[in-house]
């Protein structure tokens, strides 16, 4: 039976280069912390409670980003350097024969299939370690391979330290090892911290285990994009451009339609159905669901929703934590604010904004409304210009519209309030009190026609 994997995440460094407030790995890119992209990552190689995450800087706001995934935590008070980081984990991992990879928190790129083929490397090899390598274009600042005869490892040596005809060496270490377990436990205590900046580096554990006659593998990917690791905000771009590209390509083959796929933003944990176009410049964030054979008109933005199939979200509509049934229809121009639900055929139309408010099936309001915090039945019409009043000054209150009402254009509801099945509301009126079932209410002072009052006042005359 293959002998089990631990994986060690360092995650524990703040991250100085990024000139940010908060740690490193939780910035976002493609939508995920990179810290969430790495677990994942990493669970696809193992069960979760045999990953760890090193922790230091904001180690509470880390273990609470990835804490329910099951992973466990090593805090690292000090950070003494990669070495001592791992360091920390050897009561964590326990006794018994186990591979032991070691990854950064910093690495959003980094797929599961180039893992799984390094650990299987690991696997079939008697070498010590295996480590991973590149050929990016630019090796500068990286430390180089330099390879033996029968292409082992014979050392990694860092750029500071390089000759010239060792800085001509374009292979690079990328940091990421698998390790048979207790060769590390054994021989990780003789690095020493003999650098300018006195830490204990995990590179120095290739020379270890060369001085001890134990072999060092590497596996070269060919794709040094992939082993990027974020440190400055400029390479968080970029990872979050790749990502970005990876999501929309996915959707795509998929079966997903996007228009002009270079300028929308789509966060890698959405989920889209087949036959659902997408237009350009559209923003779909977060946990969202979109059935299929929906359209997503251009310039819309869709965050942490759900959306079944066949609905219809018109251009520069937003749609924030809401829930969209079968046959829906929103916008142009429409605001949907947290706490929504559109039953199945209900339309918002044009510069409709809602929030906490449920628009019933087949209800409509086409124009120009605002409701917050109702509850509006089936087969409703709420006329262009139609508000709720549902805050007080200190509270909110709710608005209740039963089955197949119809509220006028421009009618005002002072909630609390409750709208009656199959009632109408004059237009411009202001309704104050609940309305009985199939009642009519008019809430508006009755026109007068003053004849002639327009002429005297312009000529200086009152009354």
């Amino acid at each position: 039976m293959d002998i089990p994997v631990n994986v060690l995440i360092l995650a524990a460094g703040l991250g100085t280069r990024m000139k940010s407030k908060r740690a490193k790995v939780l910035h976002k890119a493609g939508g995920r912390t990179l810290i969430e992209h790495v677990v994942a990552t990493a669970a696809a190689l193992t069960p979760a409670e045999r990953i760890i995450v090193v922790v230091g800087h904001q180690a509470e706001r880390v273990k609470e980003t990835v804490g329910g995934s099951g992973v466990r935590f090593v805090e690292q008070p000090e950070q003494k350097g990669t070495a001592h980081a791992v360091q920390v984990c050897r009561e964590a991992v326990g006794d018994g024969d186990s591979l032991v990879v070691v990854l950064y928190g910093d690495c959003p790129l980094l797929g599961a299939g180039t893992m799984a083929k390094l650990v299987a490397h690991q696997r079939g090899s008697t070498a010590a370690v295996t480590l991973l390598t590149a050929e990016p274009e630019d090796p500068t600042g990286y430390g180089r391979v330099l390879r033996g005869p029968g292409g082992g490892v014979e050392a990694v040596v860092e750029q500071k330290a390089a000759t010239p005809d060792q800085l001509a060496v374009r292979e690079v270490n990328a940091g990421i090892y698998c390790f048979r377990g207790e060769l590390l436990w054994t021989h990780l205590g003789e690095i020493r911290p003999e650098n300018p900046a006195g830490e204990f580096y995990l590179t120095d554990i290739v020379s270890v285990f060369r001085r001890a006659g134990l072999g060092v593998e590497a596996v070269s990917h060919p794709d040094a994009r992939e082993l990027l690791g974020i440190n400055t905000r400029v390479e968080l771009a970029e990872a979050d451009r790749v990502l970005r590209e990876r999501t929309v390509r996915r959707l795509m083959l998929d079966g997903v339609s996007i228009d002009r796929p270079e300028t929308v933003t789509i966060d890698c944990q959405v989920r889209i159905g087949r036959d659902t176009a997408v237009g350009p410049f559209v923003q779909i964030l977060g946990d969202t669901r979109i059935g299929e054979d929906c359209r997503i008109g251009a310039c819309s933005i869709i965050q942490d929703s759900t959306l079944a199939d066949r609905v219809v979200v018109a251009p520069l509509t937003l749609v924030a934590e809401s829930r969209l049934d079968e046959d829906v229809q929103v916008g142009p121009f429409a605001r949907l604010r947290p706490g929504n639900h559109l039953e199945a055929g209900a339309r918002a139309g044009n510069f409709v904004e809602m929030k906490k408010a449920r628009l019933g099936a087949g209800s409509k309001a086409m124009h120009l409304a605002y409701l917050g915090d109702a509850v509006i039945g089936s087969q409703v019409n709420i006329g262009a210009g139609a508000i709720t009043c549902n805050y007080d000054g200190a509270h909110k209150h709710q608005t209740s519209i039963g089955d197949g009402a119809f509220v006028g254009s421009n009618s005002t509801l002072v909630a609390p309030v409750a709208i009656g099945a199959g009632s109408y509301v004059g237009a411009a009126s202001v309704v104050t009190k609940e309305v009985p079932e199939d009642a009519l209410a008019i809430g508006r002072a009755r026109q007068q026609n003053k004849l002639g009052w327009a002429k005297r006042r312009r000529r200086g005359q009152r009354g």
